[in-house]
């Protein structure tokens, strides 16, 4: 049984996000197939008559439910695997479910927010209410209508059945009753076992609309008397707008304008959703976006540095300066380090970096506004809706509940649309021309902004004693505005004398999550160093790991380790079952624990012409109940592939504060050819209530692959990118 909340009020919160809210949202299907035959079911017949059951859930007179969509897609998927949560626990058709796209409404929807691989934990108990309850209140009035006890109903595929009468009631002509009804206190939820639509494989709702080019995301956007704009920017970190001269520019046809913005004017507190290296910019408004690519050629400005024009050299040195001599906060400590490190047998130190990244999501960066003196509306692909309009709110002097966001379908986010400057930029440039405008980014646009994955330099130390046991172990890590340490996370726990210190380096490139924040870089090198370690204590890297998880299972040290060893040592233990691990084997290892979950994976590379190249990748993930198989395996797949092409090929570098990578002539993403020929995935099935997908396989890969170039080429890497001329050996 589980708890309701007594009012009808309440029950429009909880069913949008209780205790935390729903992370990702109910993203709800659009269209569907029939999944127990081969061809596809008829279309949906639309009802003529709908009736609101809460804020987010309506029934047709048919039978068809239209459950909202309050929360961000940003291609994770959650738009086919939340509404088969709902569906389950409604015991309604998959066939004959649809969705709408709700706008940003705090007032009955909770955390409109899209990050942290968290969308299904967080909705997991509250999806599962809302469609429980829901049932209930048809249930419910069935009995009314039939006149018998509830507990003689039951219900399947949105009919309600009395057995003893073979009467049926279908929950179409339920629902005007059922709204009517009382909130229950409590509702049975499912048990896990009895499960139809959770744990089968569903397509993606919006394939279809996506492979045929219906309008989904914000670049499809088309409004009558809508203007397209673009923006100019300084072209170094350190500098910023001195002045500009627009008259060629304006003379243009089609040009409607030009006009100076600045999107933290002073008085103006920007939240944290608020990074922009460049707030002041110069925006060129007119009829279509060639106009205004050619408009903004046409423009003459000038720009002054206000802070040192810093390159890359510049910033490793810092972050070099400052790992061998700054002073760090020390996030955790056990036992006493420096005195197992002072009488070790043997003691392995190693250093590793990784570059800044762009998150170069397929969708550029664009956002719609139309500011009105008594209003706004805006429109386009935000993973934070809320924090936007705050900002908005605080910059136009215009109250919330004035402005209006309507989120469109993403073509990519990784981080990069948690920081809404973009929709900001497009807020100030309408009210600025007093027209619509829709603000297209190019890709040097974006590429050249920042908010980029930090900069990071880790450097580790362990201490054996002279039987090869672990006695003592160091992290110490910087990066540009953050460590990327996470203190309490394994091999914490595992040895008796721990040392984990953090610090963070200033600089004027603007930096934000990038996908698996801070983890994307640091499993790696964790992941890597653990490997070295196990050699110098002539173990296998597996069985290493291993002995070090029985610590941390039997008698581990501290209280405040943040995994599960047992899972974590399962995911392990599997992979090296599932991959046919032996007795030195060629390939790279790797497990890592991020967003609840826990992921380990084999990972088979060779070389060809001098590079590295992936073949085969074994996955095994622990992440509770997978509602959507599909969808899982995709987003595993996914952040393998990412992984490896931002290993291999990644890096912003700079000179004189210019980003010297500005488009994909330039900047190396991973291709076709390049990507493993196959990757075998696993999911433990334990029955937990779901955790994080979107990221968990993205960090380990890195160390994995690090870790397999070493066995092929005798060759440690410690710096990203890893492609490099290379000699085959052995």
């Amino acid at each position: 049984m589980s708890s309701n909340q007594p009012s009808r009020r309440s029950f429009l919160k909880l069913t949008a996000a209780t205790g935390g809210g729903l992370l990702l949202g109910f993203s709800y299907l659009t269209s569907c197939r029939n999944e127990k035959t081969a061809q596809a079911a008829p279309e949906l017949v639309m009802p003529e008559e709908w009736v609101t059951v809460n804020a987010f859930l309506k029934i047709g007179e048919n039978g068809v439910v239209t459950i909202m969509s309050p929360n961000p897609e940003i291609g994770q998927n959650v738009k086919t695997a939340m509404p088969m949560i709902v569906a389950e626990e409604l015991d309604v058709d998959w066939k004959n479910v649809v969705v709408e796209q709700a706008p940003l409404d705090t007032e009955n929807f909770e955390r409109q927010l899209a990050g942290g691989s968290q969308s299904i934990r967080h909705g997991w108990e509250p999806l599962r209410k809302t469609g429980a309850t829901a049932r209930h209140l048809l249930v419910a009035a069935a009995a009314q209508r039939l006149e018998v006890d509830a507990g003689e109903l039951r219900t399947e595929n949105g009919i309600v059945y009395h057995d003893g009468s073979d009467r049926s009631l279908g929950y179409g002509e339920l629902a005007s009753l059922a709204a009517t009804l009382p909130l229950p206190e409590e509702v049975t939820l499912k048990d896990p076992k009895d499960f139809r639509i959770i744990g089968n494989a569903k397509k993606n709702v919006d394939a279809k609309k996506i492979v045929t080019g219906q309008p989904l995301y914000g670049l499809d956007l088309q409004r009558e008397g809508m203007k397209y704009a673009a923006i100019v920017h300084p072209p170094a970190f350190g500098m910023a707008l001195k002045s500009v001269d627009d008259a060629k520019a304006k003379s243009l046809p089609g040009v409607h304008s030009v006009v100076t913005i600045d999107a933290h004017p002073e008085g103006f507190e920007p939240q944290w959703s608020d990074v922009n290296a460049f707030p002041k910019l110069v925006a060129v408004v007119g009829d279509n976006p060639w106009t205004v690519m050619q408009a903004r050629k046409a423009l003459k400005v000038e720009w002054e540095r206000t802070s040192p024009a810093e390159s890359s050299a510049m910033h490793r040195a810092a972050l070099e300066r400052l790992l061998d001599e700054g002073e760090a906060e020390v996030a955790r400590r056990d036992g006493d380090p420096e005195g197992a490190f002072s009488t070790a047998a043997t003691v392995v130190e190693r250093t590793y970096y990784a570059p800044f990244l762009p998150h170069n999501t397929m969708e550029p960066m664009n956002f719609f506004a139309d500011v009105r003196e008594d209003g706004a509306e805006l429109v386009g692909p935000i993973q934070t809706p809320e924090f936007l309009r705050k900002s908005v709110s605080a910059l136009l002097g215009m109250p919330e509940e004035n402005i209006r966001i309507m989120m469109t379908r993403m073509g990519g986010g990784f981080g990069r649309r948690l920081y809404g400057n973009f929709g900001v930029e497009a807020t100030l440039i309408s009210q600025a021309t007093k027209v619509p405008i829709k603000l297209v980014y190019s890709r040097e646009d974006d590429m050249t902004q920042g908010t980029y994955r930090p900069e990071y330099l880790v450097r580790y130390r362990a201490a054996l004693d002279g039987d090869g046991k672990l006695t003592a172990f160091h992290v110490r890590g910087t990066g540009a505005g953050e460590s990327p340490v996470f203190p309490n996370r394994f091999p914490a726990g595992t040895v008796d004398n721990y040392l984990a210190e953090n610090l963070v380096n200033d600089s004027n490139v603007s930096t934000g999550a990038w996908r698996a924040p801070r983890s994307n870089f640091i499993a790696g090198a964790e992941q890597a160093f653990l490997d070295e370690v196990a050699e110098a204590a002539g173990k296998d890297p597996i069985a290493f790991r291993l002995e070090l998880f029985d610590r941390a299972i039997s008698n581990p040290v501290g209280e405040e380790n943040d995994y599960d060893a047992e899972r974590y040592a399962h995911v392990l233990s599997e992979v090296r079952d599932k991959s046919g691990w032996t007795d030195g084997d060629r390939r790279g290892v790797a497990a890592y624990y991020c967003h609840n979950s826990y992921v380990a994976q084999v990972l088979e590379a060779e070389m060809v012409n001098g590079q590295p190249r992936v073949k085969e990748v074994h996955c095994v993930v622990d992440c509770g109940i997978v509602v959507n198989p599909e969808g899982a395996h995709n987003q595993v797949e996914g952040g393998i592939i990412d992984g490896i092409g931002h290993a291999l090929y990644g890096a912003i570098t700079f000179e004189d504060g210019r980003p010297q990578q500005q488009n994909f002539d330039t900047y190396r993403l991973i291709r076709h050819n390049e990507a493993p020929t196959a990757i075998h995935t696993h999911f433990v099935e334990n029955g937990i209530a779901p955790t994080g997908l979107g990221e968990p396989s993205l960090p380990p890969v890195v160390g994995a692959l690090a870790n397999a170039i070493y066995r092929v080429t005798g060759e440690r890497v410690y710096d990203q990118p890893f492609a490099a001329p290379r000699e085959l050996k052995g």
